[in-house]
Formats: structure tokens, sequence, C-alpha cells
């Protein structure tokens, strides 16, 4: 199983999560989507197996930062333009594990999902 990390690489929180999973011998692929960017299909993906309202991370700087006209009246298809506009207000990290994913990180959520792959 291929193992990937989206998130951008001076995230504090994608800091911890990374070395995480290094001090626990497993192996992944970290992909920056401020560099590399962020396809609407996977996007919808992870949409559809969490939510939209899971994904938008409310409390980062640039959604805080946008209207109050965009911040109040935000459905998914906004939500879904907003974050493949500015890919900083998705929640980080979002771990792919292929038949699931994980957005944010807590160690123990992590430890019960990838413990024991090495």
């Amino acid at each position: 199983m291929t193992i990937t990390m989206y998130g951008i690489t001076n995230c504090d929180t994608i800091k911890k999560a990374r070395a995480w999973l290094e001090s626990h011998d497993v192996a992944y692929r970290f992909h920056d989507y401020r560099v590399e960017g962020l396809e609407a299909d996977r996007l919808d993906g992870w949409s559809s197996k969490v939510g939209w309202e899971i994904l938008l991370n409310k409390s980062s700087t640039t959604f805080r930062g946008l209207s109050d006209t965009d911040r109040l009246s935000l459905d998914e298809t906004k939500a879904k333009a907003l974050m493949l506009a500015k890919p900083t207000m998705i929640k980080r990290p979002v771990l792919d594990l292929g038949d699931r994913i994980l957005v944010g990180f807590k160690p123990d959520v992590y430890q019960q999902a990838v413990g024991g792959l090495k």
C-alpha cells in the first residue's frame, strides 16, 4: 500500500505528522499541494469520503481572511471552489491510505490506522 500525505511543507501539523510517520518507520509520499497543485477529482473523492465540512479548515488564516459574504454563504460547490483556489484552506494533513483518508493529525488515530504498517 502506498500512503500519500497531502499538505504544505511549512505547516507545523504536517511537520508533526511527518515526524510521527518517520519515527514509526511508515513509508509515505509527500504531496505539497501548494507546489504540485490539487485536482478537482481528488478533492471530490475526499469530500465523498469525509464530507467537505471536515476538509474545510475554518480556523485557517486564509479562511478567516475571506469576506463575510464568502464565509457565511458556503455550500459544497462554493467550498470546493475556494479550497481548489486556495488549498491552504484544506485541513492538514490529509493522509490517503487508498481505501480511506485521515484528515488532521492525532497520534492515536495514526497508530490505529498505520502503526502496524512497515
